[in-house]
C-alpha cells in the first residue's frame, strides 16, 4: 500500500473540522477524531521510549512493530464502516501477536507481590507512560459507537504488554536507583497512626 503526502498544511481545518479517511467532515472534537488522535499521541510516546539507552533488542523490535501497527489502527479508526472500497482494518492476528508477546515475556518474570509503582529505570518509566496513554486510547475508542471491536481488543492487550515490558526493563536495568529492583506499592506506608497523631 502506497501513501503519497505532498502538502502538509491545507488550511481546511481552520474552522475546527477535519476530514475522516472516507473524506466526510466532522468536528475535531468528534469521538472518532479523539480516538485516533490519542492513538497518534501513544505512537509518539512509543517513539520516545525507543530512545531510552540500553533498550533490549527484543523489546525495541516489538515497540517498532507496535508503532507500525498503531498507524494501521489509526487508519481503521479514521474510516467509518460502510465504505464502498476495501479499507485497512485491524484483524484478530494483530491482537494474537500481542498476546504471544505477553506470554513470552511474562513467563520470564517473577509473580507480582503488589501493584507496581510506575518508574524505576528511565526506560521502564517511559514505557509506563505509554501504558497509561494506551489505556486512555482504549477509552476513547470505546466512545466510537461503530468502531471495529478489534481496535479495542488490541489496545487492551497492548496496555498489558507495555506493563509487562516495564517490569522486564526494571528487572534488567543497570541505571535504576537499585539495579534489578521493582518499585512496589506499600499500602498505607505513610499514613499516620493514632499514636502519631497524639504526638
Amino acid at each position: 500500500m502506497t501513501v503519497n503526502l505532498t502538502r502538509i498544511y491545507t488550511k481546511l481545518g481552520d474552522a475546527g473540522d477535519t476530514h475522516l479517511g472516507d473524506m466526510s467532515r466532522v468536528s475535531k472534537t468528534h469521538p472518532r477524531v479523539e480516538a485516533y488522535g490519542t492513538v497518534d499521541e501513544l505512537n509518539a510516546l512509543v517513539g520516545v521510549a525507543l530512545l531510552a539507552p540500553g533498550l533490549p533488542q527484543q523489546i525495541a523490535g516489538w515497540l517498532a512493530r507496535v508503532q507500525n501497527d498503531l498507524l494501521d489502527l489509526g487508519a481503521d479508526l479514521s474510516v467509518p464502516p460502510g465504505s464502498e472500497r476495501e479499507r485497512l482494518r485491524m484483524t484478530p492476528e494483530y491482537t494474537e501477536w500481542v498476546e504471544r508477546a505477553c506470554d513470552e515475556l511474562n513467563g520470564t518474570l517473577p509473580p507480582l507481590r503488589s501493584f507496581v509503582i510506575p518508574g524505576g529505570s528511565p526506560a521502564a518509566a517511559h514505557v509506563h507512560v505509554c501504558r497509561t496513554v494506551c489505556r486512555r486510547a482504549e477509552r476513547r475508542a470505546l466512545a466510537v459507537e461503530d468502531a471495529n471491536p478489534e481496535v479495542v481488543r488490541y489496545l487492551n492487550r497492548l496496555s498489558d504488554l507495555l506493563f509487562i515490558m516495564a517490569r522486564a526493563l526494571n528487572r534488567d536495568a543497570e541505571d535504576a536507583p537499585a539495579a534489578g529492583a521493582e518499585p512496589l506499592w506499600a499500602p498505607g506506608a505513610h499514613r499516620a497512626t493514632p499514636a502519631d497523631e497524639r504526638r
